[in-house]
């Protein structure tokens, strides 16, 4: 079995990964929004989300998987066939979001919906919030996703972005 998980990660945090690893499946992870970076919602790119997906799919032991940039169409009328073209094929789809669950439950998928993981915590929002006011954050993503983000600077520049709102 082979699942898609949506996602824009930013960034890839312990949250992602708890439910990940309830499952035994093949992943096809979409990185959506791939286009957006260097703001306050997105502040990175799709490869530097890539890499962090991957280094931390890959120290939480999750071996097999795909990793798909995925450019908004902003139509879910054909957002189930756009993903569909540009992704490994898959069968199941994990999602928590009533508009995501209802056009793929439409095509035909088979929808997963799971508890949230102390979803209070482990949100990119919350985390990227903490980096900008240089609170703690670094516990709630795989070490080597903070150490990733620490080496590309991803730190300051989150600070930067959000020092524009404060």
């Amino acid at each position: 079995m082979r699942a898609l998980f949506i996602g824009r990660f930013q960034p890839f945090h312990l949250g992602h990964v708890e439910v990940l690893k309830k499952f035994d499946f093949e992943y096809v992870i979409a990185i959506g929004s791939a286009y957006e970076s260097y703001t306050k919602e997105n502040p990175f790119t799709a490869g530097e989300r890539y890499e962090m997906i991957h280094e931390g799919m890959m120290e939480a032991g999750i071996k097999n998987f795909h990793i798909v940039p995925v450019p908004d169409i902003n139509r879910y009328g054909v957002y189930v066939k756009h993903l569909a073209d540009i992704t490994p094929s898959f069968d199941k789809v994990i999602t928590n979001k009533k508009v995501i669950k209802e056009i793929f439950e439409r095509e035909g998928y088979e929808v997963i919906s799971t508890p949230l993981y102390k979803r209070k915590e482990y949100r990119g929002e919350v985390i990227r919030r903490r980096i900008a006011k240089k609170m703690p954050w670094e516990h709630l993503l795989p070490k080597s996703v903070a150490d990733y983000i620490k080496k590309i600077r991803g730190v300051e520049r989150i600070q930067a972005i959000y020092a524009k709102d404060f």
